[in-house]
């Protein structure tokens, strides 16, 4: 039988699952996490911290001169997503799930903007809403792609902000309109060859 060699890897953002467990496995659950979205510095990723952290030594004195993580939060108030077991009629405010998936016989992973498809002869592992952080924010985030049917964390509904997740929006000028269109929120999806 032919010999696949697999093991793309990426983050579901706003789930606790992968999409199946015949072609996709579960390397953890976790929080989604980043900079601070009023930092000036910092990294500009967003991270899928595990539930169950690891600790290294600690000296006990306070480092003066750090970075920190934050948690994230779902910063879309009326957005219609098609909401799962959050038991709220919106996401704003709620914090953030992700799992990290690994692709067991696919070797790359591209995310694809303003797609909800994938291109002949690639693998759809999820689709959604692409999103980053708000435009006059001063923390900068990568664009990720939240999962169409996000799940939101038990209690973590409060204002707490953090790392925020906000739709992104068509701009037209530099971007051409038709095809796209001014102010329309861009959909996403993750892909697998």
């Amino acid at each position: 039988f032919p010999f696949h060699e697999g093991g793309a890897v990426y983050t579901r953002w706003g789930r606790t699952n992968c999409t199946d467990g015949i072609h996709t496995e579960l390397v953890y659950r976790g929080y989604a996490g980043g900079t601070h979205y009023t930092h000036s510095g910092g990294a500009s990723d967003y991270l899928c911290l595990p539930r169950d952290p690891q600790w290294g030594s600690q000296n006990g004195a306070k480092t003066k001169y750090v970075g920190e993580v934050w948690g994230a939060e779902y910063q879309m108030a009326s957005f219609p997503f098609s909401l799962r077991s959050s038991g709220s009629s919106t996401l704003q405010n709620h914090n953030v799930p992700c799992a990290v998936c690994r692709a067991k016989t696919r070797a790359s992973v591209l995310m694809v903007p303003a797609h909800k498809e994938c291109h002949e002869g690639w693998t759809r592992e999820y689709s959604g809403y692409l999103t980053t952080g708000y435009k006059n924010n001063v923390a900068r985030f990568d664009y990720a792609c939240m999962d169409a049917a996000p799940e939101v964390l038990a209690a973590g509904h409060r204002n707490e902000n953090g790392a925020l997740f906000y739709l992104v929006e068509g701009v037209c000028g530099s971007l051409p309109c038709p095809p796209y269109i001014n102010g329309r929120e861009l959909t996403c999806v993750v892909c697998t060859k």
